[in-house]
């Protein structure tokens, strides 16, 4: 197959059949279903694709990655110089022109290198709405900094407003950045904004300490319980099992229901799957494979529900400190 006649769908479907099923099914999660369809009946009828047609997609898809994180970190001018001396001029303009559809200055990205306590002292006397809102916008660690500072009872109010912002009308959002460039500059952009949800309060608080977190959760518990529930749902993912020690993995084993474990694993990751049967004897090891064998297909949705049942058990003896689950960064996050 020449990759010259490749749609954009083409590229798309040879890139997940280069991945291989594991990475494939992770990122199915993202796609709606009419997406899904569509690459499922792509990927169904790509055929024969040689090994440098594989290799230039993955190399294309590396580099619009690379462009977006460069425009991400440091917007379109910062992108195009760092690109240019690393991958030429013309392949540099390239990238920039194919993803400039679709980028958008970033809202407060005047603040979002800035220092923690700057930005406190910069949104400490504003509406919560108005701190909510550029609390979804900065890191999850300065967000963490800054909602520490705030009495008990704001903290909960702001965790609230982020979880329950939704899409934001630019109007109000300028409106907001037009506050605050009195203070520090000004920034402008259309269209409608996807801000806070539950992906901006789970970052927010995984990078607080323990016992801010459960002071956090109980108060908020308290305001509006389904919330609450529905955040601590999204606190520790099933793939989070791979950064767990032996021994935590062999405590949680314990307390797992071995037909959920066959389920769950049906769509885990390789580095899951390996640590979870490294901490099982050979004879149940061997058991839970058969058990996915001669269980056939299984619905994703039975099989997250499954591996939220696991993730529910991890929590709990996170609760009772049978295990531990640190809060940090970077690959030492969970002990």
């Amino acid at each position: 197959m020449a990759r010259g006649g490749l749609t954009g769908r083409d590229k798309a479907a040879i890139l997940l059949i280069t991945l291989g099923k594991d990475y494939s099914a992770q990122l199915y999660k993202h796609l709606t279903e009419e997406e899904i369809s569509q690459m499922t009946i792509s990927i169904s009828t790509t055929r024969r694709v040689t090994p440098e047609v594989k290799e230039q997609i993955v190399d294309e898809f590396y580099e619009i990655c690379l462009a977006q994180k460069f425009i991400t970190e440091g917007g379109i001018d910062y992108a195009r110089d760092i690109l240019e001396q690393a991958v030429g001029k013309e392949k540099a303009t390239a990238l920039i022109s194919k993803l400039s559809t679709s980028i958008q200055a970033r809202p407060f990205d005047f603040i979002r290198h800035a220092d923690s306590a700057n930005i406190l002292s910069l949104i400490h006397n504003e509406h919560p709405q108005t701190i909510a809102l550029v609390m979804s916008y900065i890191s999850a660690r300065q967000a963490a900094d800054v909602l520490t500072a705030f009495p008990q009872d704001k903290q909960t109010e702001i965790i609230a407003r982020i979880g329950k912002m939704g899409d934001t009308a630019p109007e109000f959002v300028q409106e907001a950045e037009r506050i605050l460039e009195r203070k520090v500059s000004s920034m402008g952009y259309s269209d409608r904004i996807a801000v806070g949800g539950i992906d901006t309060i789970v970052g927010i608080v995984n990078s607080l300490d323990r016992g801010s977190e459960k002071r956090l959760l109980e108060e908020l518990e308290i305001k509006d319980p389904d919330f609450t529930e529905e955040i601590r749902r999204h606190l520790f993912v099933f793939e989070d099992i791979a950064k767990l020690n032996n021994q935590a993995v062999q405590r949680i084993l314990r307390d797992v229901d071995n037909n959920d474990l066959a389920i769950a694993l049906k769509l885990a990751t390789d580095d899951v799957s390996k640590i979870i049967f490294s901490n099982v004897s050979k004879r149940l090891a061997d058991m839970i494979k058969d058990d996915m064998e001669v269980m056939g297909p299984v619905r994703v949705k039975d099989i997250e529900d499954a591996q939220q049942r696991i993730v529910a058990v991890i929590r709990k003896l996170d609760d009772d400190h049978e295990i531990v689950i640190s809060r940090g960064e970077g690959d030492d996050m969970i002990v």
